[in-house]
C-alpha cells in the first residue's frame, strides 16, 4: 500500500513501477495516513510505502500506529534531502527503509524488493512456529483424548462448561473431492472452523475431526449445535456427520467419551440424521443376520427372471427392513448382506452346474461382495448381484445351452412353486409336447420324474441342514399337504422324512465335514 497525500507522487509509484511483475500486488494508494490507517485492518497489507510528511498524521505516526495493527508490517518511508534527519529517527524506530522521492525507478524497486525479502521470511518463520506449535498440541490432544495419556492432558485448553461436563464429537466431512488432497484440505479447514466456533481443544485424526465440547444441558443446546453444524456445512459448502460420546465430568475420562463417541460413528449407514450421540445406539441388541429361505427364493426368482428393476426393489426393500429395525447393529447388518451375497453365489453356482460348465474351463467369476460403510447411499448390495444375475444371464444366453437345459435350470430354481410341463414349457417359448419330447431325449428321465427328483433332493438338503420345521420344508419345495409329501419322500428314498433326518444327524457327529468358503 502507498500512503501519500501529493496525488503525483501516489499515482507515479503506482504506474512508474510494474509490481506485478516484481511479485507484489498494488492495493489502492491511500490519500492521506488518516485512510491508510482505517484500511489496514480490512486490507492488510504486508508492506506500506509512506511519505514521511503528509497533512494531519506525519508518516512515523502512521507507521507506529500501522505496527500496532500489523506487528510484522514492513514499512518504507519516503522523504525528501530536508527530511533526511526524520528519515535517520524512523530508521532508528526499526522501519524497514527509506527512499528519497527524487529516486529512480530500479532504487525503488531494489529498496521495495528489499522490503519484499523481509515480509517473506517473516511469513516463513511465522508458518515454521505455527506448524511446530500446532504439531506439538496435535500430539498431546491425541495422546491425551484418543490414547489417555494423563501427562498430556492440557485443561486449560477446554471450553467453558456451564454444566461442568464435557463430552467428545467426532466428525466426518466430505465434499470437495475424493484425491486425499482434497479431503485432507477439508479437514483442516473443518478443524479450523470449529476451533473459532466451537472448542479450542480439536484436531484431526485418522482422516476425522474431534473436539471436546460443553456437555448439552438439554434440548435446545442441542438444536443450537446441530444450527452450528448446519452454518458450519454451508459456509464450507460440503456435508458433515457427527457423532458424540458419553458425558464425563472428569476430564480424565475423555479418552471413555472418544471411544464411545467412535463406536457411535459407526452407525452412520444406520442413522437417518447428521448428529447423534452414543446414547442413542447403546441399547441396541443386534437384528436379523442371515437372509431366510423365503427371501432366498424370491431373489432366486427376480435373478432367474433377469428383472433389474424387481431387483433394485427387492434389494432396496431388504435394506430399508435393516434400517426400519431399532436393534440393527453395523456387525449385524454386515452379516445380513454378507448372507445375501452368498444366497445369489448359490444361485449361480447352480446356474453353472445345470448349464455343464464344471468341466471347462472356468469364465471370469464375480468379484465377491465387499461390505462398505457406504454402500447404502452407493448401491453396493444392488450392484453386486446385478452383476451376478448379468453373469447368469450371458451362461444362459449362450448358443449352446439347449431348451431342455434353461428348462432344468427353471425347474431347479422355482421347485417351490407349481412346475406344470406347460408352465416350464412357455418360459422356454416351446410348445409343451415339443418340451416333453426333448426332455425325455435329452435327460433320459421324463419330465414329471425329474420334477419330483428334484424336488425330494431338495427336500433332503434342507433336512440335513437345517432344523426347519418338516411341514415348512414340505411347502419349500411345492407340496402343500405335509402327509402327502412325506409318503412321496419315503417312496423316493426309502425313509420317512423325520428318519432320514435323525440319520444325517447322527452321521455328522460321526463324520468330519467340509467347511463351506466364505466370501470375503
Amino acid at each position: 500500500m502507498i500512503a501519500d497525500d501529493e496525488v503525483i507522487i501516489r499515482n507515479g509509484l503506482a504506474k512508474v513501477i510494474k509490481w506485478q511483475e516484481i511479485g507484489l500486488t498494488l492495493l489502492e494508494p491511500a490519500a492521506s495516513a488518516e485512510e491508510a490507517l482505517e484500511r489496514i485492518d480490512r486490507e492488510k497489507p504486508d508492506i506500506l510505502l509512506t511519505d514521511i510528511r503528509m497533512s494531519g498524521m506525519t508518516g512515523l505516526e502512521l507507521a507506529e500506529e500501522a505496527r500496532g495493527k500489523l506487528p510484522n508490517l514492513e514499512v518504507v518511508i519516503l522523504t525528501g534531502y530536508d527530511d533526511f534527519v526524520y528519515a535517520q529517527q524512523a530508521i532508528r524506530q526499526n522501519v524497514s527503509d527509506y527512499l528519497l522521492k527524487t529516486s529512480k525507478p530500479e532504487e525503488i524497486i531494489r529498496t521495495v524488493l528489499k522490503a519484499k525479502q523481509k515480509a517473506e521470511e517473516k511469513q516463513r518463520l511465522r508458518s515454521r512456529e505455527y506448524q511446530t506449535d500446532e504439531h506439538e498440541r496435535n500430539r498431546r490432544l491425541v495422546g491425551w483424548i484418543v490414547h489417555g495419556e494423563q501427562d498430556a492432558a492440557r485443561t486449560d485448553w477446554l471450553p467453558a462448561s456451564p454444566t461442568g461436563r464435557w463430552q467428545v464429537l467426532i466428525a466426518e466431512a466430505d465434499g470437495w473431492g475424493t484425491s486425499r488432497r482434497e479431503q485432507a484440505l477439508l479437514q483442516f479447514a473443518v478443524n479450523n472452523a470449529v476451533r473459532d466456533l466451537l472448542s479450542r481443544a480439536s484436531f484431526v485424526h485418522d482422516g476425522r475431526i474431534a473436539m471436546v465440547v460443553p456437555a448439552s444441558s438439554g434440548e435446545p443446546d442441542r438444536q443450537r449445535r446441530r444450527g452450528e453444524f448446519a452454518r458450519l456445512e454451508k459456509t464450507l459448502n460440503c456435508n458433515l456427520v457427527v457423532a458424540g460420546g458419553l458425558v464425563k465430568a472428569n476430564p480424565q475420562q475423555l479418552r471413555d467419551s472418544y471411544a464411545t463417541a467412535l463406536e457411535a460413528l459407526r452407525f452412520k449407514p444406520l442413522m437417518n440424521a447428521a448428529l447423534w450421540e452414543y446414547a442413542d445406539i447403546a441399547d441396541r441388541k443386534g437384528g436379523k443376520t442371515v437372509c431366510t429361505q423365503e427371501e432366498e427364493k424370491e431373489l432366486s426368482a427376480i435373478l432367474l427372471e433377469d428383472d433389474p428393476i424387481a431387483l433394485k426393489r427387492w434389494a432396496g426393500g431388504y435394506i430399508e427392513a435393516h434400517l426400519r429395525d431399532t436393534d440393527t447393529t453395523p456387525q449385524t447388518l454386515q452379516a445380513s448382506l454378507q448372507s445375501v451375497a452368498l444366497a445369489a453365489h448359490r444361485w449361480l453356482e447352480r446356474i453353472v452346474s445345470a448349464v455343464g460348465r464344471k468341466d471347462e474351463r472356468e469364465p471370469p467369476v464375480v468379484p465377491p461382495f465387499r461390505y462398505e460403510a457406504n454402500l447404502i447411499e452407493n448401491e453396493g448390495l444392488f450392484q453386486h448381484l446385478f452383476d451376478t444375475m448379468q453373469y447368469g444371464r450371458q451362461l444362459l444366453a449362450e448358443d449352446k445351452i439347449s431348451h431342455v437345459v434353461r428348462a432344468i435350470v427353471y425347474i431347479e430354481e422355482q421347485v417351490g412353486r407349481d412346475l406344470s410341463l406347460t408352465q416350464v414349457a412357455e418360459h422356454v417359448h416351446l410348445h409343451p409336447n415339443h418340451l416333453s419330447e426333448l426332455f425325455k431325449k435329452e435327460t433320459g428321465v421324463k419330465f414329471v420324474d425329474y420334477v419330483i427328483r428334484t424336488r425330494m433332493q431338495r427336500a433332503m438338503e434342507l433336512l440335513a441342514s437345517t432344523p426347519t420345521r418338516i411341514a415348512e420344508i414340505a411347502m419349500a419345495v411345492g407340496y402343500e399337504d405335509v402327509k402327502y409329501f412325506g409318503q412321496m419322500f419315503k417312496k423316493f428314498t426309502g425313509s420317512t422324512p423325520s428318519q432320514f433326518r435323525e440319520r444325517m444327524s447322527s452321521r455328522r457327529k460321526t463324520e468330519p465335514q467340509e467347511r463351506p468358503e466364505l466370501l470375503e
